[in-house]
């Protein structure tokens, strides 16, 4: 439920603190106070389009949160909209999309008012609204009909993946066959072709090489001879001064190493005639390279990575046609089941779209209504996701006129009662918070008594918010609000006791000192006690 709503410079608001409590919560006030704004705050929660001109004139921006209290943990909401620049919201204190402030308190909260274009109007809601009615039978077979559907679609999209059948997955079988086998068969793994490469240029120059290494091997070898002659003389010197041993040691080294670098550059040049006969096995190896990259991608590693999807796809093609030969039958199955299941859900529709009717019609005669007509039409439709019915609701507020759709004939006074009448009969609703926006408007004597003790009904079971201008309404409110205008600024309040009294004598007489008006006020509120 909504928990508290706190509106700061929002038209004629500078700051109003409203903390609605459970049951039926009216809120009332002199015309123009400002009892339409807090619907419109609640509005910018529910991430409906901000309007610059609404800011007040009390600051930069306006600010609006609100709390809800949902499966026992509280949501914290807020929007603001500066007079200019783009609004921002919140939620939870995270900066969020108004998409997401709509999606998480869109469902939380239904407003029913003269101007509001109802979910009502929508034939999908009126559907939902008729479906939630269904007895335990009608709720079997949707709950089997959208398993049934869903299970069709999915069969559907194998067949569609199949692409026209079994021959056509055959000769994709085929060719990714052919691509994988062509691929894994020239055998490269990652790093080949640097090396091919490599390996080849080094054969193809191989007498260039084996001069350079020639020459460099008889450098190294004059070298060598030339460090033995120095390795003489440090000798000698060494038996004069013993602290040249270092030295020795090093030119020792040196000789060593010319001596091992010599020995490499020979067989470095004596392996360029054993591999003479690899050039061609080499050239052949690259011209395959360069086949399958031609084919399948400009590196060695993108046409390995092309043999694996192809080789992935030809498993996937291998398990689809395990199945073909039995997908039609398993379609044709799934399309009976969602057809036998589509005629019980008709027929529950059908049940319960009377017994809802009828129980509405009651509640209607109530709200004002003398011989209204209300149904629920369920006709003939293509198989869809939620059944196959169209599901119209027709209403004319008396017998005399032809009725039609409830959207297009109802004005928004008689759309609230509607819904109000239909929450009596059925239940219906999935929104914790109702509210009503002066259902009430044309209403009057005993219809607006019976208003009081409806909406009261609703409310046992749903937090109702109702701005109303009807004493007879607010008398069977749980919790009872004022909103005051003075000068630029209105404030807002509970009032209970003497006080809420001489509200209800201000909206009876006009006159809030009225004795007469206070006694009414008592009467009322005596009635309305006695009535719940």
């Amino acid at each position: 439920m909504l928990d508290e709503l706190i509106v700061e410079n929002l038209g004629v608001i500078e700051r109003a603190e409203f903390r609605p409590g459970r049951g039926l919560v009216v809120i009332t006030g002199e015309t123009g106070a400002g009892k339409t704004l807090l619907l419109g705050a609640l509005r910018l929660l529910m991430g409906e389009a901000a309007d610059a001109g609404a800011v007040g004139p009390f600051g930069p921006e306006t600010v609006v949160s609100g709390r809800w209290i949902v499966d026992g943990e509280e949501m914290a909401v807020t929007r603001r909209v500066p007079s200019k620049g783009r609004s921002r919201g919140y939620l939870d204190g995270m900066v969020a999309s108004v998409a997401s402030l709509s999606e998480a308190v869109g469902g939380l909260v239904e407003i029913i008012g003269q101007q509001e274009h109802l979910r009502l109007r929508r034939p999908a809601q009126v559907r939902e609204t008729l479906d939630a009615t269904l007895d335990e039978e009608g709720s079997k077979a949707l709950a089997s009909y959208e398993e049934g559907w869903e299970e069709r679609r999915r069969l559907e999209g194998v067949r569609a993946e199949l692409g026209g059948g079994r021959a056509a997955l055959e000769r994709e079988l085929d060719m990714v066959s052919f691509q994988a086998d062509e691929i894994g068969a020239a055998g490269f793994s990652p790093g080949d072709d640097a090396r091919l490469i490599s390996d080849a240029r080094r054969l193809r120059n191989r007498e260039a090489l084996r001069g350079h290494l020639g020459r460099a091997g008889e450098s190294l070898s004059a070298a060598r001879e030339s460090l033995g002659e120095t390795s003489g003389e440090l000798n000698a010197a060494l038996a004069l001064d013993p602290g040249l041993e270092e030295l020795m040691a090093a030119v020792d080294s040196a000789e060593q190493f010319m001596e091992e670098a010599a020995y490499q550059a020979e067989g470095a040049a004596e392996s360029l005639d054993t591999d003479a006969g690899m050039l061609e096995e080499l050239e052949r190896r690259l011209s395959r390279l360069g086949d399958l990259r031609r084919k399948y991608g400009s590196t060695l590693e993108e046409v390995l990575a092309f043999g694996a999807r192809a080789e992935q796809r030809r498993e996937e093609i291998r398990e689809m046609l395990g199945t073909a030969d039995d997908l039609e039958a398993d379609v044709a199955a799934a399309e009976r089941e969602v057809l036998r299941w589509g005629e019980a859900l008709t027929e529950a529709r059908r049940r319960a779209a009377r017994k809802l009717a009828e129980t509405a019609l009651g509640h209607l005669g109530g709200l004002g209504f003398g011989r209204p007509v209300l149904r629920f039409e369920v006709s003939a439709a293509p198989a869809a996701a939620h059944g196959c019915d169209r599901v119209r609701l027709l209403f004319s507020s008396d017998e005399r006129l032809t009725p039609g759709e409830v959207g297009r004939v109802a004005s928004g006074g008689e759309l609230s009662r509607l819904v109000l009448a239909l929450r009596l009969a059925g239940g219906t609703g999935t929104a914790p918070t109702m509210i009503f926006d002066e259902v009430d408007a044309g209403l009057g004597g005993a219809v607006a008594l019976s208003l009081g003790r409806k909406l009261a009904a609703v409310s046992q079971g749903t937090q109702v918010l109702c701005v109303t201008h009807l004493a007879s309404v607010a008398a069977f409110a749980d919790h009872h609000w004022v909103i005051a205008r003075e000068g630029a600024a209105a404030s807002l309040r509970p009032v209970g006791g003497e006080e809420r009294v001489a509200e209800l004598s201000r909206m009876i007489s006009g006159d809030p000192a009225s004795e007469s008006g206070r006694n009414a006020a008592r009467e009322l509120l005596a009635t309305a006690a006695s009535a719940r």
